[in-house]
Parts: C-alpha cells; structure tokens; sequence
C-alpha cells in the first residue's frame, strides 16, 4: 500500500474507538461510528489542539478545549467557535488491516 499509512486491525479500532497515525507530519484520527471507518486531521482549526479524546457526538467529534464539533464524515464544523473544517482523509480496509493517507 504505497503512500498509505498503516492504522491498525479491525479487532483493534473496535465500534466507538478511535486511534491517532501520522502521515508525514499530520496527525490523522480515526474513528469507528458503527462499523463505518471515517479519518479526519486531528487538529482543531479553532486553536490548533488535538481533537482525538474529545466527545463523539454521532457523527461529530467535539473538541475537548472550547467545544468546536466537526463532522467526522465531511471535515465540516457544525458547532462553533470553529468556522473553517478540518481535512478528511480516505480509509481502506484489506484483508482485516485498515489504511489511511493524507491525500491533500
């Protein structure tokens, strides 16, 4: 998987849990939402701080500092005091090792 990062196993990234890669020098989180894989930039575009830990709302991932939310799907902010999204990035899954990159 050239260029692709290595997240981890499935039974690793279990239904509600996330883990943080780094592609290079961005940090990407991943989560698992019910089954489903979504990578996001694991800074918050508010301060700068690290989003992973925060609360999972859903879909959207709060930041633990000022309560900024983005989509985990789309990168969109959906909550204030954030105004510009964060980076989402593929995932792919083969044979039980799920992959991520930073794409941009």
């Amino acid at each position: 998987m050239n260029g692709w990062v290595k997240v981890g196993t499935r039974s690793e990234l279990l239904p509600g849990e996330f883990k943080v890669v780094w592609d290079g020098d961005t940090p990407i989180a991943v989560y698992n939402i019910d089954g489903a894989l979504y990578a996001v930039e694991d800074t918050c575009t508010h301060d700068g701080g690290d989003l992973a830990g925060g609360e999972v709302h859903g879909f959207e991932v709060e930041c633990p500092r000022h309560g900024a939310r983005f989509d985990l799907r789309t990168g969109a902010v959906t909550k204030p005091p954030a105004y510009e999204p964060i980076a989402s990035f593929p995932v792919r899954e083969e044979e039980g090792t799920i992959w991520t990159q930073d794409d941009r």
